[in-house]
């Protein structure tokens, strides 16, 4: 897995965001089983309710095109200066489509990411209890 790749994606996919409210800026980039690589941008909505963050927008566009299984997930954010990690509804997502090892890499703007593992993330999530059963 190319990490640099994925972050040079996910850098890309960030200058597609649609954030005039926050003007916080998110790209991911998504490596699937096959290799194909899903991006999705951070989409805003005055209503904040209604927006879709970066990862979430690549998970569901994956989701759609009949992608189901992932290898990693790079999201950078050019507008932080610190690394910014999976909101809480990102998190979930995740964890419904990976297990507890599922790689998960995060920048700011310094470029230096952290590497975590959704279960580190996301700890004691039900359904991974429900997937061994």
């Amino acid at each position: 897995m190319d990490k640099n790749k994925l972050f040079t994606l996910a850098e890309q996919a960030a200058e597609n965001s649609y954030s005039p409210y926050s003007k916080f800026r998110v790209g991911a980039a998504l490596l699937c089983e096959d290799g194909e690589i899903i991006c999705g941008s951070n989409i805003e909505n005055r209503s904040f309710g209604l927006t879709n963050c970066a990862e979430r927008s690549a998970i569901f566009t994956a989701l759609s095109k009949g992608q189901t299984k992932f290898k990693a997930l790079a999201i950078y954010c050019p507008d932080a200066d610190y690394a910014v990690s999976p909101c809480g509804a990102c998190r979930q997502v995740i964890s419904e489509f990976t297990d507890s090892s599922f790689p998960i890499f995060f920048a700011g703007n310094n470029k230096k990411y952290t590497e975590s593992t959704i279960g580190e993330l996301f700890p004691y999530n039900a359904l991974d209890e429900l997937k061994d059963n």
